[in-house]
C-alpha cells in the first residue's frame, strides 16, 4: 500500500491543482462539487493499474468506486447546470474580494483534495492486500452495501428532482417516497456506500485500521456538510418544515411516527 499512497496523493493535489485554474477562469469554485466523487473513482482506477492486491477485488472496488462516483457528479452537474456558483463559495468569494483566488486554494480546493486522500485509504487498502486470493463473506457484504447505499442515493435525488419539477410543490416540504421514512435518504444512501467500500478494506490483512475513513465521511454528512447544513437552510425557508421533522427519521429510514402520541 505504501507505493501507492504517493501515486494517488499526487494524482489528487495536481486534478485540485487543474481544477482551482479552472474555477479562476470561470469564476466559478463549485465545480470542485462535481468532482468530489469523480476524484474517488481517480483513486481506485489508479489502484487498479498499480495495486499489487488480488486482481478481481481491484476490479470490483474499481468499479463500485465508479458507479458512486460517476452518478453523483453525474447528478450534480445536471443540478447545478445553469445555476450560477453555489451560494457559500460566492458568499466567500465577497468575503475575500481579490484574495479569494488563494483562499479557495487552501480552503476548499487543497483541503478537499486532503480529504479525498484519508477517505479514500480504504480503496488503496483494499487493492494493495496480496491476500486472500478469493472472495470472503465481507466482500459479499461490501457488495450488499454498496448496491443498498446506490439505490437510496439514486432513488432519492430521483424522486425529489420530478417533485421540484412540478410547479404545484413550489415551497412545499417533500415527504414522499424515501423521503416520508428519512430526511435525508439520499445522505443515509452515501454514508452506506462507505461503510460497504470499507468491507473490502477489511477483507483483506491489515485493512480494517481504515474503519475511520468511512466514519469520517459519516460525520461529514451527518455534522458539517450534509444534513446539518440543510437542516438549517430548511428551517429557515420551508414552512411546516418543523411537523415534518416530527414525524420522520433524520437519517436512518424508519416508520414515520404520530408526533401526537
Amino acid at each position: 500500500m505504501s507505493e501507492l499512497l504517493p501515486w494517488t496523493a499526487a494524482a489528487l493535489m495536481g486534478a485540485m491543482l487543474l481544477l482551482w485554474l479552472l474555477s479562476l477562469a470561470l469564476r466559478d469554485a463549485s465545480i470542485v462539487d462535481v468532482w468530489w466523487g469523480l476524484g474517488f473513482a481517480m483513486v481506485a482506477w489508479i489502484g487498479l493499474a498499480l495495486g499489487d492486491g488480488w486482481e478481481p477485488r481491484r476490479l470490483l472496488v474499481a468499479l463500485a468506486t465508479s458507479a458512486w462516483g460517476l452518478r453523483l457528479g453525474g447528478h450534480l452537474l445536471w443540478r447545478n447546470h445553469g445555476a450560477g456558483e453555489d451560494p457559500r463559495y460566492a458568499a466567500m468569494r465577497r468575503k475575500w474580494g481579490r484574495h479569494f483566488r488563494w483562499v479557495s486554494l487552501a480552503t476548499v480546493f487543497a483541503l478537499q483534495g486532503s480529504l479525498q486522500w484519508v477517505v479514500s485509504l480504504p480503496l488503496q487498502a483494499a487493492q494493495s492486500g496480496v491476500h486472500p486470493e478469493h472472495w470472503t463473506l465481507l466482500d459479499g457484504i461490501g457488495l450488499a452495501l454498496v448496491c443498498v447505499g446506490l439505490f437510496f442515493e439514486t432513488t432519492a435525488d430521483v424522486q425529489l428532482a420530478r417533485f421540484r419539477a412540478d410547479p404545484a410543490n413550489a415551497g412545499a416540504v417533500m415527504d414522499r417516497g424515501l423521503w416520508a421514512w428519512s430526511r435525508h435518504p439520499n445522505y443515509f444512501g452515501d454514508a452506506v456506500v462507505w461503510w460497504g467500500l470499507f468491507c473490502f478494506a477489511a477483507a483483506v490483512p491489515r485493512g480494517a485500521w481504515t474503519v475511520f475513513a468511512p466514519a469520517l465521511m459519516t460525520f461529514l454528512l451527518l455534522r458539517v456538510s450534509g444534513v446539518a447544513l440543510l437542516e438549517r437552510h430548511m428551517d429557515r425557508r420551508r414552512p411546516g418544515y418543523d411537523a415534518y421533522k416530527a414525524r420522520t427519521s433524520a437519517f436512518v429510514p424508519w416508520f414515520p411516527q404520530d408526533p401526537s402520541r
